[in-house]
């Protein structure tokens, strides 16, 4: 391929503007479902009564909320779907015979008013329904109300009870319009107390599922084998909920898609009632949704690879949004801080919708479609560049059943180590998969150079197992915090198995979280400490680990470092006095790592939580430094190497066919922000205005580079041997790297 052809694709967006409408603009075959062609899209539904119980008689409320008129805006904006509002939980945006009408839509019918527009447009339009957020219409029918344990109604509809065949009536009438699909929202049980639903339907479908009474909780949650119990017949309401709505949909229309909004991911836990691989894959693709506001930055990358990992080798939708705090705010952001969101999600490989809530009449904001038109269009004139196989450097162990039992009633805690870890490899330009301990298989851990097991404390003897073989065959693991030291239920156990794996006995977890690693200049394992710690840390040097810790007694094991505890006050000694900010170290309790060669592979043994520490709000950046070290260490058939500010993340995909690898980079940059008004230290990131600048260096560790090209025109690119040397001015560029 000549320097020419090479680059042709890649100054592909400047030619945004020769992109008009969406018929005829991308090329596709009719027989494949929408899904599996479409890049961004829109979602479009109206603002004002999204909490429930929404006045009945109120006919200023979406009296402009024009099907025909969104999907010309959106055909505008070169949007190649919609996803219309046709049922929220106080409402119906269509002429339902089941549910209370919108009163400012009078005689009109906004769902077959976009139908009929969007035929002359090609356009596909997905039906957005809404299961939850009980309003008029539970009002309408108490009988299929949640009960807590005390019997009282909870404001939210039971799965078990006969909604389920109403909401199958409901997708009927809209089904009857032609539509392509459903995107079916809001299937959790709850974002918190009370838990768990007593009505008489749940009492019966426990007793058929389980054979005895559904166990009585009237002080909340027991966390013992009952409590095990309900929270598995939480989640399998949910997944035959679900499933129940599939099928029925496929029974009228088999070529009409199903998907469920998604809440498996982080931060959500079980009180949502969904697990990340039981309640994924039971549509015909997984949507989840992100949002800087809600999910961190950082959270965009990790969800998407979430949302990809749990349900593998199908495309997965995410979700975002143009407002700054949430969907309904009514804010628009600066077009650089969407497109900075939209392209993180299309070059982890995801297909995207921006959600736009309309004014409260169900009027357009003009600038904000001006906005996507800009956005998807630009996405649309890179898309030969999404969706190529990604490049992994490791592999993020997420134990649910950690989550469950040891996170309990607040999760957070315990899923600060899985996303601190996904924050130290983003910082230092690595790549991580996610693997899920509901069906973690030595098979599939093989396609990984290590995993990162951290703090997943309830591992079952099937996950060990799987984990030996795994590093027998040449993998290898890194562990930390507290992994491997509970039972299914989260009570403290020893497993001599997980014993025999890491070649060490766990002497006692650490009550505190201030704990500290040292490295002695003069330590026995010099070898094995310039091989693991010294390219990234000073020797002799104590350095807060904040997060839990495990004093261990090697075994087979070798112990590197020194473990310490931090120092305490009388007063705290005596609990006098909080322990909440650190102290420094007190004394020397055990080695800082284990390192266990075992069969044709390793495993790496933290004695404390560096993951957790990145995380955390006393970040101190040589404890990530350390995690993602060893990971480079293990990843010894590396082909890609990346120098690149913090700040800057990069996605790293493969199309062996062409023999081009693509670096995406996706510069995140805002400016400082003031002190909150409350919740001080909490604050919320400012908002993209500007594309940051930023040098680079990527170096190809494996063949021959033959060329190289860039997208954006202004990359400054100098090529030297193996390495590529970069100065991006841009939110998004990529880097095509051709090689033999």
């Amino acid at each position: 391929m000549n320097r020419r052809h090479f680059l042709a694709g890649c100054a592909a967006w400047p030619l945004i503007g020769t992109l008009h409408t969406y018929a005829g603009a991308n090329a596709h075959d009719d027989a494949s479902p929408w899904f599996r062609w479409c890049l961004v899209g829109m979602e479009v539904g109206p603002t004002g009564a999204q909490f429930g119980h929404s006045d009945l008689h109120d006919t200023r409320y979406a009296v402009k909320f024009d099907g025909a008129e969104i999907v010309r805006r959106c055909v505008a904006a070169h949007s190649e779907y919609l996803v219309m509002w046709v049922r929220d939980g106080d409402f119906a945006y269509y002429d339902s015979k089941i549910l209370p009408k919108a009163p400012g839509l009078g005689t009109r019918d906004p769902l077959q008013e976009a139908i009929d527009e969007a035929k002359k447009h090609d356009l596909p339009v997905i039906s957005y329904c809404v299961v939850q957020q009980g309003g008029h219409f539970l009002q309408q029918h108490p009988e299929w109300a949640m009960h807590g344990a005390d019997g009282k109604p909870l404001g939210r509809f039971c799965l078990s009870s006969g909604y389920l065949e109403a909401m199958k009536e409901i997708l009927a009438e809209q089904l009857a319009y032609g539509i392509a699909g459903f995107h079916i929202d809001m299937l959790d049980q709850g974002f918190g107390p009370p838990y768990g639903c007593w009505s008489p339907a749940s009492r019966d479908a426990f007793q058929r599922a389980f054979g005895h009474p559904m166990p009585e909780m009237p002080n909340g949650p027991s966390w013992d084998t009952a409590w095990n119990e309900i929270l598995e017949f939480r989640y399998l309401a949910s997944q035959q909920f679900e499933q129940e709505l599939a099928a029925h949909v496929r029974r009228l229309n088999p070529d009409a898609t199903v998907d469920f909004n998604y809440h498996g991911n982080p931060p959500f836990s079980w009180e949502v009632g969904q697990r990340p691989v039981q309640h994924a894959g039971n549509g015909d693709f997984v949507t989840g949704e992100t949002g800087v506001w809600g999910f961190s930055a950082l959270g965009v990358g990790l969800n998407a690879e979430f949302y990809r990992a749990s349900t593998p080798g199908i495309p997965f939708q995410v979700a975002m949004q143009r407002g700054v705090r949430m969907y309904h705010d009514q804010t628009t952001r600066p077009l650089n801080d969407m497109r900075w969101e939209l392209f993180t999600l299309l070059s982890h490989g995801a297909f995207v919708t921006m959600v736009d809530k309309t004014a409260f009449d169900g009027s357009l904001d003009t600038l904000a479609y001006q906005r996507f038109g800009e956005l998807f269009a630009e996405a649309r004139s890179k898309r030969q560049h999404f969706g190529q196989s990604p490049i992994y450097n490791t592999a993020l162990f997420y134990s649910s059943r950690t989550r469950d039992w040891i996170g309990k009633e607040n999760p957070g805690l315990w899923m600060q180590s899985f996303c601190g870890a996904h924050k130290a490899l983003r910082y230092d330009q690595l790549n991580g998969s996610i693997v899920f301990d509901e069906r973690v298989s030595a098979a599939e851990l093989q396609e990984y150079p290590s995993v990162i097991v951290a703090n997943a404390g309830i591992l079952p003897m099937p996950t060990i197992a799987a984990f030996r073989s795994y590093v027998e065959q040449g993998g290898s693991l890194i562990i930390t915090g507290h992994s491997g030291q509970f039972d299914h239920l989260g009570q403290s156990m020893e497993s001599i198995e997980w014993q025999q794996l890491i070649g060490a006995r766990p002497v006692r977890r650490l009550d505190s979280l201030d704990n500290w690693l040292r490295f002695p200049a003069d330590d026995s394992q010099s070898q094995l400490l310039d091989k693991w710690v010294s390219p990234v840390l000073p020797r002799d040097w104590s350095f807060l680990v904040k997060g839990p810790a495990t004093v261990y007694e090697p075994a087979t094991a070798i112990g590197v470092g020194q473990l310490w505890s931090p120092a305490r006050t009388i007063r705290q000694q005596r609990g006098q006095e909080g322990t909440e900010w650190p102290m420094s170290p007190g004394e020397v309790i055990g080695p800082a790592m284990l390192v266990q060669p075992l069969g044709r592979g390793t495993v790496i043994t933290i004695a404390s939580s560096p993951d957790y520490a990145t995380a955390s709000e006393h970040h101190v950046v040589e404890a990530r430094k350390l995690l993602s070290h060893i990971v480079q260490v293990l990843d010894q058939n590396r082909r890609v190497e990346i120098v690149a500010p913090s700040n800057v993340q990069t996605v790293v995909t493969d199309d062996p066919k062409s023999k081009t690898i693509r670096v995406h980079f996706l510069g995140y940059n805002s400016p400082p922000q003031t002190i909150p008004a409350k919740d001080r230290p909490m604050v919320l990131p400012p908002l993209i205005e500007d594309p940051p600048m930023y040098r680079a260096k990527v170096t190809l560790k494996q063949g021959a580079i033959r060329d190289t090209g860039c997208l954006d025109p202004n990359t400054e690119r100098l090529l030297n041997g193996n390495t590529i040397m970069l100065t991006i001015n841009a939110i998004h560029e990529v880097l095509l790297i051709e090689y033999s």
